[in-house]
């Protein structure tokens, strides 16, 4: 006869190749890429990195960037990234993450908050909510405004330009950007210079991914929200569907959208882009198309030459501000 422990063990849903899910309720990740800690001089780029924690009820915290170049006093463009992974894995330090957040922070010579959400145990809205507080508190430090703790945090006081705030992330970590723009829309605050959406994690009707593709992120959907008849035209997860707030609504000046020509999702952010440049918005969308490449190539070959491509585009984004 089977015990009660080893029947709850039983592998209760598969999604590959992010996790296993047991009747137990344990969540086994299948993607493992390291952790490393942050460091006060990173080797190859200069940049000092520390983490810092938001809300100690939910687990929330940030990982800062600062690079070399940063002067005493000066003002410097504030990046807020948000880390992919399905909704289900990955985290800030994350060794591909924190490797790509400490180039950034050099190159683009800006302060990088990398967000840690909680996943995939707690299902969304939380990672969208945990997302929305990061940056509440990120641009509340930079403006040395009301923060969560008694001082503002002092790299983002002194260095983080709260009119200069950047949105970014890549596959769901980018779909977390442009729902937080959107809220950002909606509650009339912060102010958003630039959103930069890398194979953003996006759904809508065109079945343009195939059948079998099609059921993956549907099923994946149905998993991070907790609910098996959720519905797919969620504006969060197709912000082009009938029901979505209008494109034209995006608050920012400018919006690139970065796609990889061999990855199933890269008609998602192309429709993303055409809806975008079609909805009215007076702003300034650009589109990053690499031919031949997968989904987050480049933080698999930070190395190649699509990567520095890629790299360098998204750097004279945020040196536009």
């Amino acid at each position: 006869m089977v015990s009660h422990a080893a029947a709850a063990d039983v592998v209760a849903l598969e999604l590959l190749p992010f996790i296993r899910f047991y009747k137990s309720g344990r969540v086994e990740r299948l993607i493992d890429n390291g952790t490393v800690p942050a460091s006060l001089h990173d080797a190859a780029t200069g940049v000092s990195s520390k983490d810092v924690a938001i809300d100690p009820g939910t687990g929330v915290s940030v990982r800062l960037y600062l690079p070399p170049t940063a002067g005493a006093g000066a003002k410097l463009p504030t990046v807020v990234y948000f880390h992919g992974g399905g909704f289900m894995v990955e985290s800030a330090d994350s060794v591909p993450y924190h490797r790509y957040l400490n180039a950034l922070a050099a190159r683009a010579g800006a302060v990088a908050v990398s967000v840690d959400r909680r996943v995939p145990e707690h299902r969304l809205p939380a990672a969208y909510d945990d997302s929305w507080a990061a940056l509440a508190w990120a641009v509340a430090a930079a403006a040395c405004g009301s923060a969560p703790e008694p001082e503002p945090e002092p790299w983002l006081a002194e260095h983080g330009d709260p009119a200069r705030v950047f949105l970014a992330g890549d596959s769901a970590g980018a779909n977390i950007a442009h729902n937080v723009a959107m809220r950002a829309a909606a509650e009339g605050r912060p102010a958003i210079r630039g959103v930069l959406l890398v194979h953003p994690y996006f759904w809508d009707t065109s079945g343009a991914m195939g059948p079998e593709l099609e059921e993956r992120i549907r099923r994946e959907w149905r998993f991070v929200k907790g609910n098996p008849d959720a519905r797919m035209d969620d504006p969060r997860l197709s912000p082009t569907s009938a029901g979505a707030p209008p494109l034209a609504l995006l608050p920012a000046a400018r919006v690139l959208v970065a796609v990889a020509g061999a990855d199933f999702l890269a008609p998602k952010g192309r429709a993303y882009h055409a809806a975008l440049l079609a909805s009215g918005w007076r702003g300034e969308a650009e589109l990053e198309d690499t031919p031949g490449e997968d989904h987050v190539f480049y933080l698999r070959q930070p190395g190649t030459a699509a990567a520095v491509e890629l790299m360098d585009r998204v750097v004279a984004f945020v040196a536009r501000a």
